[in-house]
């Protein structure tokens, strides 16, 4: 593996990205964090739907704490595990408002205390409303980053440890963005490896 197999690798993603849908909520701490947590499980049609229901009668952490559970649970149906979900950002919000004065945290310890809150999560935070450089692995980055034989791994938590070994930290606040969007372009084991040797980047 070269630094010019991943620059070639970047480059080429760059040409062929297509937005996704989830970006519009940009660098708000709060809308990205709930975006996330809600597209858990969940196609990003319909999260975005979820979504701009919510923050239409929640626009900030002081608005959605003002929210019963039963209300939350309505506004976001039918993004998956809803009822799980509502029941995870009632508790957020009081937790953001009590422990961290209705600010957003921006570290990973603090971020992952949150309840429905994991690593991915948090490193999508990380990296699109703070812009502090971090990977975050889904499936989409878990299946190209192994095609492209930067790692070999099972796990989507084993994909995320090996490219932080590899990568350049350049890199990483793009990765998660360029590989969901050439995932969702090419659905499919074969499309997606029919793609990547159109391009030379597989054999």
């Amino acid at each position: 593996m070269t630094v010019d197999k991943f620059a070639k690798t970047f480059k080429l993603f760059k040409k062929s990205y297509k937005p996704i849908p989830l970006e519009v909520f940009g660098k708000n701490p709060y809308k990205t964090l709930i975006s996330v947590l809600l597209s858990s499980r969940t196609l990003d049609k319909t999260t975005h739907s979820a979504a701009k229901r919510l923050f239409a009668k929640a626009p900030n952490i002081n608005k959605l704490v003002q929210l019963t559970e039963p209300e939350i649970r309505n506004l976001i149906y039918p993004v998956g595990f809803y009822r799980t979900k509502a029941k995870q950002l009632t508790k957020l919000a009081q937790i953001v408002l009590s422990e961290y004065a209705g600010r957003i945290p921006n570290t990973m310890s603090k971020l992952v205390r949150l309840p429905g809150v994991g690593e991915k999560t948090a490193n999508l935070v990380l990296n699109r409303a703070f812009g502090i450089p971090a990977i975050a692995v889904d499936t989409h980055v878990h299946r190209i980053s192994n095609l492209l034989g930067w790692v070999r791994t099972k796990t989507p938590q084993e994909t995320q440890k090996g490219l932080e070994k590899v990568l350049p930290k350049k890199y990483w606040s793009e990765t998660n963005r360029l590989f969901v969007s050439i995932g969702q372009q090419y659905r499919g084991q074969a499309r997606l490896s029919e793609f990547l040797k159109k391009s030379r980047l597989i054999d």
